[in-house]
């Protein structure tokens, strides 16, 4: 699996890995849709190792997943759910895949780190550290 250089200060950043039905919808989510999200989503779609859901290692963020995740330099831990826009409610921490940190997660495994730009245009690093 190649590594891809993901900052100046050569951070590297393995493929994400996706679940064949996660792959299959997402892709249609993000046709549908002409927001800026959807399209960072649709290239790490592009670069993601699709298997069969039977595959999917248990340590990485699908669909579904809970995840909790590090926001590394600002020292905050949350933990989410990730779902779909129509099933999004951030009371019960049911986070968007359509939303910045949800397009961010998707496909790492537990360990895995990712700079994101959110909006405003402040760049976090996030990292998994658990999922379930």
């Amino acid at each position: 699996m190649e590594n891809r250089k993901i900052d100046e200060t050569n951070v590297e950043q393995e493929n994400l890995i996706m679940a064949e039905t996660d792959y299959v919808k997402l892709s249609a989510l993000v046709a549908g849709t002409s927001l800026e999200i959807a399209r960072r989503l649709e290239e790490e779609l592009g670069r993601a190792s699709v298997v069969p859901e039977a595959e999917l290692p248990r340590d990485v963020v699908a669909m579904n997943s809970t995840v909790k995740y590090e926001e590394i330099g600002a020292g905050k831990q949350a933990t989410v759910t990730l779902v779909y826009p129509h099933d999004a409610n951030l009371e019960e921490n049911k986070v968007s895949v359509l939303a910045p940190v949800g397009a961010a997660l998707i496909g790492l495994r537990k360990g895995q780190e990712i700079r994101w730009a959110f909006p405003g245009g402040k760049e976090k690093r996030l990292k998994v550290l658990e999922v379930s």
